[in-house]
């Protein structure tokens, strides 16, 4: 399928991550074909989601995505279809997808940083991790840096379930969030606010904004960082380096 795509198939439409569906879709349309062609990458379960399959299949799917993210890879689901009309439909689940496969991604824990969590417990300081990453992804990855309390966690699917109430009394103890999309950030810095605590917060895209502002004190990344999420923060990294936030404390 990936042959079919070069310098011949310029790119039509994209259809971007949302907060709905956490998986986006390019429109190509080949030279030497009539038909568009369509790509799909994304969280697993989305995929799975936009191929509509049925409940037995999605169940063998998820259940290898979770063996994968056990072993701390983020996972991406891929799918194709194909488009011959003449007008592309607004929405992705108008497409027929077809499933093609998961990718497992490893994204090596710079070494610095159990170190420097180790360091940032014994100065006082919380961590909460907050990731778009599948829940076993994430709890995997805490593990590796020392996170406390790794075995419990919230998705942002729950997150969204939860009063605010409710989410005051569980991130008492939850470090771990996980299927986050950067609009629910600014709950959980609110909801750390309301319990009393004084948050910094870390973020660099255009959505981080709200939740850098809101923190007692944002802190943007200077290399990936958007210029918005600078404007927002208090503070910026230069090296995008976590252990130089503990550094700066």
């Amino acid at each position: 399928y990936l042959k079919n795509f070069n310098n011949d198939s310029p790119l039509l439409q994209q259809y971007p991550l949302s907060e709905k569906l956490l998986a986006m879709t390019h429109v190509f349309k080949p030279s030497d074909k009539k038909d568009y062609l369509v790509a799909a990458k994304g969280a697993p379960e989305a995929i799975v989601d936009l191929c509509h399959l049925d409940k037995k299949e999605k169940e063998r799917i998820l259940a290898r995505v979770a063996n994968i993210a056990n072993d701390g890879l983020r996972v991406l689901g891929v799918a194709k279809s194909t488009f011959s009309g003449s007008k592309l439909p607004e929405d992705q689940h108008d497409f027929d997808f077809k499933f093609l496969g998961l990718i497992g991604l490893m994204d090596p824990v710079r070494d610095s940083v159990p170190s420097a969590v180790k360091e940032a417990y014994g100065a006082g300081i919380r961590i909460i991790m907050i990731t778009g990453d599948y829940p076993n992804t994430a709890q995997n990855i805490a593990r590796q840096i020392g996170l406390k309390n790794p075995e419990e966690r919230i998705t942002g699917e729950e997150l969204d379930k939860m009063t605010d109430e409710e989410l005051k009394k569980r991130i008492k103890t939850v470090n771990i969030f996980s299927r986050v999309v950067p609009e629910q950030k600014l709950r959980i810095v609110n909801a750390l606010k309301l319990n009393g605590e004084v948050v910094a917060m870390t973020g660099d895209g255009v959505n981080d904004a709200p939740a850098l502002k809101k923190a007692d004190i944002g802190v943007a990344m200077g290399i990936t960082g958007t210029d918005v999420s600078k404007e927002a923060a208090a503070m910026t990294l230069t090296d995008d380096n976590f252990a130089s936030i503990v550094a700066a404390v």
